[in-house]
């Protein structure tokens, strides 16, 4: 995400107190959400189990991830390991992040039951920065790694006022709207993006206008979008200021930009245009397969989850239209904690997964967007392709979009904030409730969780 991490002198709760430095209580939803990326595997997270015997002599180096990062699905660890004989690579992976963070905070404070390396989400970067650096070995120093090889603002995000940075960045999200091409052609809408990018142009309420167009010839079958979440998410991933001010204040309930979104998403919530869905979840990962919504907010990590969530006959139906605004949603970091067992080839394998080779690569096949400037010149950006939105050029769409998202501000408990508005939240409109309980319910969730 283009944003700007709080000094840590500033970063303080809603009610000016100093942040809590704890694990997060976290309601059950991104995101992000904030980021919140879908995946498969063990949602417990707590496996310490990692060896650093690989068997034959080899060293097994193990990574805890959320959601799916991509690395083995694009063939990086198969090509490490290859390149590297002596090294096996192990990933532990919990499909939704706020379920591995709060875990990932325990370990951290107890400093025990760590991988070799830990993903970090945008969301949390700025309270693991903040709470936890101590616990993480200083990556500008491992050898090969250079400032410069990062947007400058992704690599701020994961460094400390000491000058130490706790992680790496693998990838950015900018923003842009994946839909079926067949269900846009059913309902009467034009299906070329160029033309489908137009009918929202500049303004999401123009998104919902075109929501209401397509459910009055589209019929019972289908929604518009997937979810009330995917909703929020988009629209507050345009705005220069969201759940923080530059003072480091919670501003959520006095933005007027958050409650904006919050009625926004509502109203099509109400008229029947998202799905009553809860992203990443199994139900959720159903209505991807069954072709039961025709429109989503789409990052480029998105088309990895839609690849892997769709039956094999979508291939090619879907497509890419720019965002009514520019934003990004997601991005994340690989840390080396310093209590790891096998510290200095950990560093080795991270410097190596996000240099911008491995980027372009990563992006190439799984769709997660490089934060290296030097991959976007590359082949496998300028001529990515996807198998599920057939000839649409992706790696152009997305660079365009990456130009625009604004700079915003990232706050410590940005991941509560944003998982009560969705989860405690929009999502309560399409279950009969008003905006007015949705938005005090959601509201009591997250002041009750800012306070633990």
């Amino acid at each position: 995400m283009r944003a700007r991490t709080l000094p840590l002198s500033r970063q303080r709760s809603g009610g000016g107190k100093p942040i809590a430095r704890k694990a997060l209580a976290v309601a059950a939803v991104v995101s992000l959400g904030t980021g919140l990326l879908a995946g498969c595997a063990d949602d417990g997270g707590d496996d310490d189990s990692g060896s650093s015997s690989g068997g034959e002599g080899k060293t097994t180096i193990t990574l805890g991830l959320f959601g799916t990062m991509g690395f083995k699905e694009a063939g990086l660890y198969a090509e490490y390991e290859k390149l590297n004989p002596d090294i096996k690579i192990a990933e532990n992976v919990v499909e939704r992040n706020e379920n591995y963070y709060p875990a990932l905070v325990n370990h951290l404070t107890t400093n025990s039951g760590l991988m070799d390396v830990q993903a970090i989400e945008v969301a949390n970067i700025a309270e693991v920065v903040g709470t936890q650096a101590d616990k993480f070995t200083d990556m500008s120093k491992v050898e090969g790694v250079k400032k410069d090889g990062w947007l400058p603002w992704k690599w701020e995000q994961a460094t400390a006022k000491s000058g130490q940075t706790i992680g790496l960045g693998t990838d950015v999200g900018p923003m842009a709207i994946c839909y079926r091409k067949d269900l846009f052609e059913k309902a009467g809408l034009p299906t070329d993006r160029e033309e489908v990018g137009k009918l929202w142009a500049g303004d999401w309420k123009k998104f919902i206008e075109t929501g209401e167009k397509y459910k009055k010839k589209a019929g019972k079958d289908t929604f518009f979008m997937d979810s009330p979440g995917g909703l929020i998410n988009a629209v507050l991933s345009s705005e220069e200021q969201k759940f923080y001010d530059a003072s480091g204040e919670v501003i959520y309930k006095t933005n007027p930009a958050v409650k904006d979104a919050f009625d926004l998403t509502a109203e099509a919530a109400e008229k029947g245009l998202v799905q009553s869905q809860t992203q990443f979840q199994p139900a959720w990962d159903t209505t991807i397969a069954n072709s039961k919504f025709a429109t989503i907010a789409c990052p480029p990590w998105m088309l990895g989850t839609i690849k892997g969530k769709s039956k094999p006959d979508s291939a090619g139906k879907w497509d890419v239209a720019v965002a009514p605004k520019s934003g990004n949603w997601g991005g994340s970091f690989l840390g080396v904690p310093k209590s790891g067992k096998n510290v200095e080839e950990a560093q080795k394998l991270v410097a190596w997964l996000t240099a911008p080779e491995q980027q372009a690569k990563l992006f190439k096949v799984q769709g997660s967007f490089p934060s290296a400037p030097a991959a976007y010149e590359s082949a496998e950006v300028t001529g990515a392709k996807n198998e599920m939105t057939g000839d649409s050029p992706i790696g152009e769409i997305f660079s365009e979009a990456a130009k625009q998202i604004p700079v915003q501000v990232i706050g410590p408990k940005d991941q509560i904030i944003q998982q009560g508005l969705t989860d405690n939240g929009v999502i309560l409109v399409t279950k009969g409730k008003s905006v007015e309980e949705a938005w005090e319910t959601a509201t009591k969730t997250i002041d009750n969780n800012l306070d633990k």
